[in-house]
């Protein structure tokens, strides 16, 4: 689902109960949040958006955060009612909203379907209390369990998160993890090696030798477990870590790995848009409280526009490109940088990578192998040189 006339549209929600100590996200836990405040400034950002994309069709809407079910339905309501009158959706728009599976939130899934959002996306993280607990969740397993109910009771398309690579774990228990899962599954799975980004707390327990992580040959080994598991189910991995039933693929992220153009709106929302020619990288102020004083005294939230330059616009279709199992098509490159990979690369770098096992290249595709996916910063890394 690409084309030059599609669009995805992001919707940020920045704020979170508390912080888990593994997250770097833009999320900010806030003791009160002014929602008609909120509910006017998205709803402003919104239009500054859609006045400069007029005539575009969207094909996905994404809420995610922060923690966007804490959002209150009626403000879901307005803007998804905002967009259908500033855009045409396309037939079968994906409007997926992410959520935490706590038994507070999993209540107010009802009122966002009733909203117009028909997807969601629920923040599992594990199927063990000890394990969660460590992960700094609101919820236990058995409440994860529930709310993954009630989203296949409400949602025709629902998908759960899984985080591994926990202390302590062996690839035995990740399979049988990952087996229990599927007994609750959907058409959709995302597993997530667990890592310590700098800035959060679990980077700073790791530099007081408090938190140990999983050795390099225990990591690879769960990522195979990974890859083994949910093919063997049904659902093999469309991209480095989302899994999928045939056609079940998140369309949303399908969008970005594709190349496709998509906005954002609220804080640090971040957008990549082609006008007249020229792809743009857009970026929303990051903190809260700036992107709302922004969008009140300038009517949007962008503070930064930045036509991406030849060189940009290559690294990031290999970045997004060859996380997907289908690789590139040789066109996407030559629209990204007006070569194609003969000319794009250095040729014999693409053919020690492609003797190594690591990249494929069938006609005018260019894949990495699963072996290449797991090492793909550094296969990109040797291909650019």
């Amino acid at each position: 689902m690409t084309g030059p006339n599609l669009l995805a549209l992001y919707i940020h929600w920045p704020f979170c109960l508390s912080k888990c100590p593994y997250c770097d996200f833009n999320s900010h836990v806030r003791e009160t949040v002014d929602a008609a405040r909120w509910k006017a400034a998205l709803l402003a950002d919104l239009d500054a958006t859609a006045a400069e994309t007029p005539d575009r069709e969207i094909a996905s809407v994404f809420f995610g955060g922060g923690t966007p079910s804490l959002m209150p339905p009626d403000i879901a309501a307005a803007l998804l009612a905002r967009i259908a009158a500033r855009w045409t959706l396309a037939e079968d728009v994906e409007i997926t909203l992410e959520a935490n599976p706590t038994s507070v939130e999993t209540r107010r899934l009802a009122d966002f379907r009733a909203a117009g959002v028909n997807r969601v996306s629920l923040g599992v993280q594990a199927l063990d209390d000890a394990a969660l607990a460590f992960l700094g969740r609101e919820h236990d397993a058995a409440e994860a369990l529930a709310a993954v109910a009630t989203a296949a009771r409400l949602f025709h398309r629902f998908s759960f998160d899984l985080i591994y690579g926990r202390p302590g774990q062996d690839a035995a228990a990740w399979a049988d993890e990952l087996t229990r899962a599927l007994g609750h599954a959907g058409g959709h799975l995302s597993a997530y090696q667990l890592t310590l980004e700098p800035g959060t707390p679990f980077h700073a327990l790791w530099r007081r030798g408090r938190l140990k992580p999983v050795g390099e040959d225990l990591a690879a080994a769960l990522y195979e477990t990974t890859q083994a598991v949910l093919a063997g189910a049904g659902m093999p991995a469309y991209e480095v870590s989302n899994h999928a039933a045939p056609g079940q693929e998140c369309r949303h992220n399908l969008i970005y790995w594709r190349g496709g153009d998509y906005v954002g709106i609220g804080p640090g929302a971040h957008g990549r848009l082609t006008i007249a020619g020229t792809r743009t990288a857009l970026r929303r102020a990051r903190a809260p409280e700036d992107w709302l004083r922004r969008v009140e005294q300038t009517g949007h939230g962008v503070d930064a526009r930045e036509p991406l330059t030849t060189a940009e616009r290559l690294d990031e279709t290999l970045l997004m490109g060859l996380r997907l199992a289908e690789g590139i098509p040789e066109s996407r490159l030559i629209d990204a940088c007006g070569k194609g990979f003969d000319a794009a690369f250095d040729a014999a770098r693409l053919e020690a990578l492609i003797a190594g096992g690591f990249l494929t290249r069938d006609g005018a595709r260019l894949r990495a192998t699963p072996a290449g996916r797991a090492r793909l910063d550094s296969v990109i890394a040797h291909l650019l040189g």
